[in-house]
């Protein structure tokens, strides 16, 4: 069976050969810079360079070669952008290691040795990465004083906010050639290579968040409360947002539609404790256009849709099923009402699960390597049964942990019967 065989089984809620296993198909299934630099130097493969595809959250590239030996079965259609040697430039990591940058993102490390992001335009410094830290910090929220008075009014500002939000304006690939003459040419071209020249399934990443834009712009603290208190502009900002959205959405769907297995939405809902917000309140403001794009998906292209959202969603998965999401990740069993046992039996039939496969916070980065074996074996006689499930841990892999644990651990998911 081959690896996009295999990943199209799983997604109809049938097992195929093995488990399938993800790694780097997106900046949710992905691994940081330092562990994928310390990973292959325990495999010998020093040779190898780690490109940081992802210069926010400093994630690697899996090496192609590193696909292939833990088994991987989807790739992210980005890879196929930046694959010369002069769209990249060397840095050194916070470990002292050798590790690659895109050749446009150009960070400046200042006297205190925080390393510091501007707007490639303006200049205005927008995200900073502290001495010794693993991942670059947003420093402007460019509604954090208020919206702006009106629908016209935000409307004419938003592209330009958007821009300054460094989730945005230091986009992962392929979005950082979004603005190239015949980008979607160029991306379909390239998926189609991608496709012909591997037996991996392919995933495109979009994003369109409808909650998160909220507190990138307002920040966090301010566009909670205005869930409550301001939901008029929450309703115009989403709407405007849903706009910009759908214009992208159709484009990609012309583009990869008929070529990608796997369409990834983004839109962190939950903290470990529920939600951040009340059902009610969800259904009121996001639901239906969280509808709208995956119904767009499903009858403009040929693509599963797949909803990245962080922390405990419990009481919100119903709601994701109604709206046409047909996978989940990263199924964070550690929050509240995940455990495995709970999702795999209420919505197994109807929703694939796609991560869940580890404890990264006490097990993968602090346990041994029969501990991290005997984790995943525990994980997958729960999750893995009648298909519906593809193997990630849960979120990133971080710089902490010990390369012989992220062997064991895919060893362990190929090895399992």
């Amino acid at each position: 069976m081959t690896s996009r065989e295999r990943i199209q089984l799983s997604l109809t809620h049938k097992s195929p050969d093995r488990v399938p296993i993800d790694l780097g198909s997106n900046p949710s299934a992905g691994i940081s810079a330092i562990a994928h630099r310390n990973l292959m130097k325990y495999l010998g493969r020093e040779e190898s360079p780690t490109l940081i595809y992802d210069v926010v959250q400093q994630l690697a590239q899996p090496d192609m070669d590193l696909v292939d030996l833990l088994g991987v079965d989807i790739l992210d259609i980005g890879r196929g952008f930046n694959d010369k040697s002069s769209d990249w430039y060397p840095v050194k990591l916070a470990t002292g290691d050798k590790a690659f940058y895109p050749s446009w993102f150009k960070p400046e490390l200042n006297s205190s040795g925080t390393w510091e992001a501007r707007h490639r335009q303006s200049g205005d410094l927008i995200a900073i990465m502290p001495e010794g830290a693993t991942f670059f910090d947003q420093t402007v929220f460019p509604f954090i004083d208020g919206y702006p008075e009106g629908r016209a009014a935000m409307n004419e500002v938003l592209d330009e906010a958007l821009d300054r939000v460094l989730w945005s304006h230091l986009v992962h690939s392929p979005w950082d050639h979004a603005g190239d003459a015949g980008f979607y040419n160029e991306l379909r071209k390239k998926a189609i290579h991608l496709r012909e020249t591997t037996d991996k399934a392919l995933m495109v990443v979009v994003g369109s968040n409808l909650f998160e834009w909220g507190t990138f712009l307002r920040r966090m603290d301010n566009f909670l409360m205005d869930l409550y208190t301001d939901q008029g502009n929450v309703a115009i900002l989403v709407e405007l947002l849903m706009e910009r959205h759908m214009k992208s959405l159709t484009a990609v769907c012309e583009s990869v539609g008929d070529v990608v297995d796997v369409i990834r939405f983004g839109d962190d809902l939950g903290m470990d404790s529920g939600p951040f917000m009340g059902l009610d309140v969800y259904r009121e403001l996001f639901h239906a256009h969280r509808k709208r794009l995956s119904d767009y998906v499903h009858e403009n292209s040929s693509m599963k849709t797949f909803l990245h959202t962080c922390g405990s969603v419990y009481q919100f998965i119903p709601d994701f099923i109604e709206s046409g999401i047909d996978i989940i990740n990263p199924v964070q069993t550690n929050c509240l009402n995940m455990e495995p046992e709970r999702l795999k039996s209420e919505f197994g039939d109807d929703m694939v699960f796609w991560g869940g496969g580890m404890d990264p916070r006490e097990i993968l980065n602090k346990g041994s390597v029969q501990q991290v074996r005997t984790e995943v074996a525990r994980r997958l006689d729960v999750l893995a049964p009648r298909g519906g499930f593809v193997f990630a841990n849960i979120h990133n892999i971080m710089p902490d942990v010990p390369p012989e644990n992220i062997v064991a651990m895919f060893e362990a998911v190929r090895e399992f019967k």
